[in-house]
């Protein structure tokens, strides 16, 4: 199971289909879940989102001080995740990111870029790297 848990609720209809339709891609290779959380202060996001973490789950931050990967690498953390982990959480934060608590309850933090990015349209980016990452591990043609 991937879930992507994130602050905010989706507005605008083309960046809703865009989800659906990576969700449905995606879910060909493996289930994933998208947990929307109500936008509020960082520490109330983080208590809300602390409370869809498990110790037995492998969880990823989404933070621009995190490490920067290709998407290649992506694919093999995602797969040697799989390896010891049935669940991998990907968490995007609120306007003000993610709260100290969560990043330190966080097995990584990954950085798609120093850029900043809506967070809309950043759920999408995400969830084609993951659609990406499933493409490349099974050799299918996507990736260049």
């Amino acid at each position: 199971m991937i879930n992507i848990i994130c602050i905010g609720k989706i507005k605008e209809k083309y960046l809703k289909e865009a989800i659906e339709d990576y969700k449905k891609r995606i879910n060909k290779y493996h289930k994933v879940n998208i947990i929307e959380l109500p936008d509020s202060n960082i520490d109330e996001e983080g208590k809300e989102i602390k409370k869809y973490l498990s110790k037995k789950d492998y969880t990823i931050a989404l933070a621009i001080e995190g490490k920067e990967i290709t998407s290649t690498e992506l694919a093999e953390k995602i797969d040697k995740t799989f390896i010891n982990f049935s669940t991998i959480n990907f968490i995007i934060g609120g306007s003000l990111g993610i709260s100290e608590d969560i990043k330190n309850l966080s097995d990584y933090k990954l950085s798609f870029s120093k850029l900043t990015f809506p967070h809309g349209l950043f759920r999408v980016i995400l969830l084609e790297q993951i659609y990406r990452s499933f493409k490349i591990l099974n050799n299918e043609t996507y990736h260049k």
